[in-house]
C-alpha cells in the first residue's frame, strides 16, 4: 500500500497517542484524526499504518537501540521515536523504498520535531537502510 504525506501525518498523530496512552481506545484515537483536516482515505490509511507500525514497535525499538545505544527509545522525544518506528516499519515490512521512507520521516521531523530531530531521524534511518541493503 502506498502512503502519502497526509496519511503519514495521521499515522504519526495516532502513534503519538498510542505512545502517550496505550491502545485502550482505538475509536478515540480514530476520532481525533477526524479533526485533522485531511481526506477520509488519508485518515484511514494513516490509522492502518499506525496500528501496523505500533504492532512491530518492539522489533524496531530493539534494532534502533543496537544502532544508537546512547539514545535508547525511552530517552528519545516522543515524536522522534514514533517517526523512527513508522519509517522502520515502512522499510522493513511495508514495502516502501528506504530512501522514500527516510525522506518522509525527515520531512515530518522538520514539521513536528525539535531542532535536532531531522538530523537524528535521518542518521538512524540511514543506518537501518544500510543494514537492509547488502
Amino acid at each position: 500500500m502506498k502512503y502519502d504525506r497526509e496519511a503519514r501525518r495521521c499515522a504519526l498523530q495516532a502513534m503519538y497517542q498510542f505512545d502517550a496512552s496505550g491502545l485502550d481506545d482505538l475509536d478515540a484515537v480514530r476520532e481525533t484524526l477526524d479533526g485533522s483536516g485531511v481526506s477520509e482515505a488519508a485518515r484511514e490509511k494513516g490509522f492502518a499504518l499506525a496500528t501496523l507500525a505500533w504492532e512491530f514497535r518492539d522489533e524496531s525499538d530493539e534494532i534502533i537501540l543496537g544502532l544508537s545505544p546512547d539514545w535508547p527509545i525511552n530517552r528519545q522525544p516522543m515524536v522522534d521515536r514514533n517517526l523512527l518506528r513508522l519509517a522502520f516499519y515502512e522499510i522493513r515490512r511495508g514495502g516502501t523504498p528506504p530512501r522514500a521512507a527516510i525522506n518522509e520521516a525527515v520531512e515530518l521531523a522538520k514539521e513536528f520535531g525539535g531542532e535536532k530531530s531531522p538530523g537524528f531521524v535521518n542518521a538512524l534511518l540511514d543506518k537501518v537502510m544500510r543494514e537492509e541493503t547488502p
